[in-house]
This record gives C-alpha cells, structure tokens and sequence, in this order.
C-alpha cells in the first residue's frame, strides 16, 4: 500500500480576518510626513498594538483555524510586513495587499484610497474556498470604513442583502465596474449561510461605541485587546487561561495595568455585553498560587466584584445577534467624502 506524498490539513472550523494598519499595527499617515516614515520603517521599528499579537498566537492553538489578513497597505510592502509578522510570532494563511502600483497606472485614483471596491471583493473571494460550516471573526478599526464593509459582507453571504441594495451601495461607494464585477461573481458562488460571529472595531481614532449602534451587537467596537480577549472567551473562542496570558503580555510589555484592565472590563459591562460566566472562569482560573497569575493580583478580587454585580442584576438574554442594517442610508457616514460616487437617497 502506497502513503500518500501529502496530507492536506482538516478544513478550518474558524476564520479569523484581520486588518493590519490601525487594526495590528500602530500606524500613522495622517500627514505626508507620516506616510513616508511608515512607508520606509523597517520590520524591527514596526510596533503591534498591545495584545493583538498575544490574541492571534492564542486564537492559533486550537489548529483548526485560518488567519487571512486583507491589508489596505501597498504591495511593495509585503516583504517588511511579513518579516514585521514573522518577529511577532504570526503564522498566516492568506495575506493579501493592494496594488497601489497598478491602480496608478491605470488611472484609478478612487481606489488609491477606497476600501469597499478593495476589500469587499477581496474577503469574499476568499470565502468562496472556505467549507460552508467555517465560523468567521473579523478584525478592523475606526479609521476607514471596516464596520460597514464587514457587516455588509457579513449579511451579503447570508442572504439578508439584496442585489438592488448592493447595487446602489457599490455605485455610492464609487467603485469601479470591474471591482463590481467581481464582488457579484464571488457573491454568487458562496452558498448562503450565516458565519459570521463577531467584527471588532480596534477605536484608533477613539470614535464613541455608540456610532456603531446601527450595525447591531455583532460589531462590538474595543478600545484594547484584552477587550476582544473578553468576548472570545464569552463566545467560547479562549480559554479563561488563555486571556490571562494575553492580559499579563499586556501588562509585561505595554504599560497596562490592573486599572485600565479593570476599566475595561467594566466598560464592556456598560455596554450591556453577556460576560457572566467570562467572568466566572477568570475568577476559577485565578485561585492558586501560580506565579504568573500572582502578576494579576487583585484582579481575582476585582473579578469576584463583577461576578456579585451580574448576579445582582440577575440572568438577562443576550441581545440578537444579528438586526437589520441600512447600508444605504449608512454609507453616506460610513465612507470618507474622498471614497465617495453619486449620493443615494435611501429607497422609500
């Protein structure tokens, strides 16, 4: 009997998409200046926003997962970039950038800067090869237009968008008719499901939580990653260890500490988000001498707290996952004026 000269690895159960710039790594191009400095920094000057590489290494260990990064940043960069994620640790599976370059030369001045022709067509290509079952987590910020573009893509492939609104959303984001060719070409060829989880919002620009209202729960905008780490584990992503490593990383490496943490968790159960039993399994996994967790100290008395406040308040269901979402009254807040074709009125 012959082996075979290969075995392919199971299909992923997860997928996690990430954004990098603003979302993974702290960049700036505000201005010229910035531009140029981030354009020529090398691998080792790059900095990831505190928690985020902790969080990709932890989501990695399952090993039924796939990380795809679709990144507004230009191809020349792929090399500093990789070599950026390879010091962190990161393993990839997809990793996509943008032609800047070719955009350019063809006169598409639009796409220098637009990111719904970009990047809705680029992630649903992408899951056009994912198994219908594979649960999805996605991962932006407040910079460009990452909410609308993943939620839009999220109710695009389970079939709660319809082609007259896409239509005019793509036409009001000004995208080109090629990059409309081939979000409806991937959009046919995905059977309708309804697989993603989550899409956290990275607040770079500290935009109020609030302005994501509109897009329901299932956007849930952070301002650090020990936020996201949260709502993982309440989703049943982490392990209560594994956020504790994450924390601890961030408390380590990125000035953090029992405070802001503290804050953090409190802010999450401001905003209403089911934390419970999150909170529960930190405390469990606190208890005991190990000296890591000694690192953390109070937070198991700040944990124990929570847990008495929620069950104070009591059981509540958490709220729909999913609600309906105008994008076309949206897309007029949702893009800058520069990403911007013909203003739509919303259909009456």
């Amino acid at each position: 009997m012959s082996l075979p000269d290969r075995i392919d690895p199971p299909p992923p159960r997860r997928i996690y998409r990430w954004d990098l710039d603003k979302t993974y790594l702290q960049t700036d191009f505000e201005s010229l200046r910035d531009l140029f400095r981030t354009a020529f920094q090398k691998a080792h000057e790059k900095v990831a926003i505190p928690g985020a590489s902790a969080l990709i290494r932890e989501l990695a260990e399952q090993g039924d997962s796939r990380l795809c990064i679709v990144s507004g940043s230009p191809k020349q960069m792929r090399a500093v970039l990789e070599e950026k994620l390879k010091l962190d640790g990161i393993q990839w599976d997809e990793f996509v950038l943008k032609d800047n370059v070719g955009n350019l030369l063809r006169g598409r001045f639009r796409a220098l800067r637009g990111q719904v022709g970009y990047k809705l067509p680029a992630i649903l290509e992408s899951r056009v090869h994912a198994p219908v079952e594979a649960e999805e987590v996605l991962f932006g910020d407040d910079a460009e237009a990452d909410a609308f573009i993943y939620s839009l893509y999220a109710d695009l492939i389970a079939g709660r968008v319809d082609e007259r609104v896409l239509s005019q959303v793509l036409e009001a984001g000004g995208v080109y008719p090629d990059d409309v060719a081939r979000v409806q070409e991937a959009w046919k060829k995905i059977p309708i499901a309804d697989p993603v989880r989550r899409i956290f919002i990275h607040l770079d620009k500290l935009t109020p939580p609030a302005h994501f209202t509109p897009y329901g729960p299932r956007v849930v905008p952070i301002f650090n990653y020990f936020q996201a780490a949260l709502v993982l584990l309440a989703d049943g992503h982490l392990t209560a260890p594994q956020v504790l490593k994450i924390a601890v990383e961030m408390v380590q490496t990125a000035g953090h500490n029992i405070i802001t943490l503290s804050n953090s968790f409190q802010d999450l159960l401001r905003r209403g988000l089911p934390l419970q039993q999150a909170a529960i399994a930190l405390s469990q996994a606190m208890e005991g001498p190990n000296a890591l967790l000694k690192a953390m100290r109070p937070m198991p008395d700040i944990l124990a707290a929570f847990s008495k406040r929620l069950a104070a308040l009591g059981t509540q269901p958490p709220p729909p996952r999913v609600q309906a979402v105008d994008y076309v009254s949206l897309i007029s807040h949702a893009l800058p004026r520069t990403h911007k074709g013909r203003t739509l009125k919303p259909p009456t």
